[in-house]
């Protein structure tokens, strides 16, 4: 139209930097609901020019374990009870029945105390019979003492032979020979009598007993069992495995389970020289230093170190083995390219705690320990800057597998 106004026939929205236009006949033709949609679909419009996404690589983060430098030592450790270096059976030195026990378990003894004893009737009987034996030998000796000495006076008067005189004198002999043997019987009867009594001889405490009143007992059976004050030791059981690496003399480490700040040092006095029968364990007796605080039967743990001369492994945990290629492998760590490797290893053994490998893996190695399944050669990976290391599982060698988390 010509001299009048012209009216806008396009309308421009503006959303942030994005300007977008519509006519003004599509506008019309719009429900009433129609600037609405309109007004999202031009701010869909706008979000699609919005700048890109920077898109950035993906690092995996994993959970490794480090392989510790194998120990060239391992540490033995073993536990024993307390005892006295000399322990005495005592029993009676005569057979018979048993009217007292006058000691209990853990009393303390001396020299002269009476432990137990046994019925001395018989023994006194033997001593009265031996007594009338020394006393007819005593009548005897008088006897043939009167005879020969008037044998020698008929044999000075020449009323006699010297045969006769020789006979009288060896008849006295004999039958001082008879006296003498009498009155030793004598004494031993009554030394029988003494032995009814079952005295200690040392100071000591008493660690068992092992008859009681009422049994009869032989000659020499252990009745009474007395610790003897002095040096104590601790005895271990030693497996055949581990008895080379004992040698009297040896220097070792002893603690007690009731004072755990209680630590001696000892040393292997005495080694057996063969197996129980039943256990096939060496009996190893330790000597301590005398200490008021260790008593008699304590539980002591005994520990030597030992070298460690065996085949070496590692052991990582089960869930570090993969397969590639139909063969059994790891994923290492390179610290400096944070990228993961395939290695191939050779396992010794399964066990319960892990894979023992024999070879393959070094001291210092960064083993993945989960989600091998996901690795890939040269994946990058994501480790902590200052890992904390705490100690997992060790094989029987003494290497040790550290875990970094």
């Amino acid at each position: 139209m010509t001299g009048g106004v012209r009216r806008a026939s396009t309308i421009h929205l503006q959303f942030g930097s994005t300007q977008v236009s519509l006519s003004k006949s599509i506008m019309n033709r719009l429900p009433a609901i129609g600037p609405a949609l309109v007004v999202v679909a031009a701010l869909g419009l706008a979000g699609c020019s919005q700048e890109k996404v920077e898109v950035k690589d993906i690092v995996r983060p994993v959970k490794v374990v480090e392989i510790a430098k194998a120990n060239n030592t391992r540490e033995l450790s073993y536990s024993g009870s307390v005892r006295a270096r000399t322990e005495m059976n005592l029993g009676f030195r005569i057979n018979g029945k048993i009217t007292e026990r006058l000691v209990d378990i853990g009393q303390r003894v001396k020299p002269g105390d009476v432990l137990a004893r046994i019925d001395p009737a018989d023994y006194d009987l033997s001593v009265n019979s031996a007594e009338a034996s020394l006393e007819a030998a005593e009548r005897q000796v008088e006897t043939t003492g009167l005879a020969r000495r008037r044998a020698e006076q008929l044999f000075a008067k020449k009323f006699s032979s010297k045969s006769q005189l020789e006979q009288a004198t060896l008849s006295y002999d004999q039958a001082v020979a008879t006296r003498n043997s009498a009155r030793s019987a004598l004494d031993q009867a009554k030394n029988q009598v003494l032995y009814t009594d079952l005295k200690a001889d040392r100071n000591g405490i008493v660690t068992s007993v092992t008859a009681d009143v009422g049994q009869v007992v032989g000659s020499g059976t252990p009745v009474v069992t007395v610790a003897v004050d002095g040096e104590k030791e601790v005895l271990i059981a030693v497996p055949e495995t581990d008895i080379a690496q004992f040698k009297p003399g040896k220097d070792v480490k002893a603690s007690f389970w009731s004072d755990e700040a209680l630590t001696l040092d000892g040393k292997v006095r005495e080694v057996a020289g063969s197996a129980d029968q039943q256990s096939r364990t060496f009996a190893v007796r330790v000597s301590l230093p005398s200490d008021p605080r260790v008593l008699l039967g304590m539980t002591a743990n005994i520990e030597a170190s030992a070298a460690n001369n065996s085949l070496q492994s590692v052991s990582i945990p089960l869930s570090a083995l993969a397969q590639k290629d139909g063969q059994q492998i790891v994923w290492t760590v390179d610290r400096n390219g944070e990228t993961v490797h395939a290695r191939p290893i050779k396992v010794a053994e399964f066990t319960a705690d892990g894979v023992h490998v024999a070879e393959g893996l070094k001291p210092g190695d960064v083993v993945v320990a989960a989600g091998t399944q996901f690795m890939t050669e040269n994946l990058k990976v994501k480790l902590a800057g200052d890992a904390v290391q705490q100690s997992a599982s060790a094989d029987d060698d003494g290497d040790t597998v550290k875990r970094v988390r």
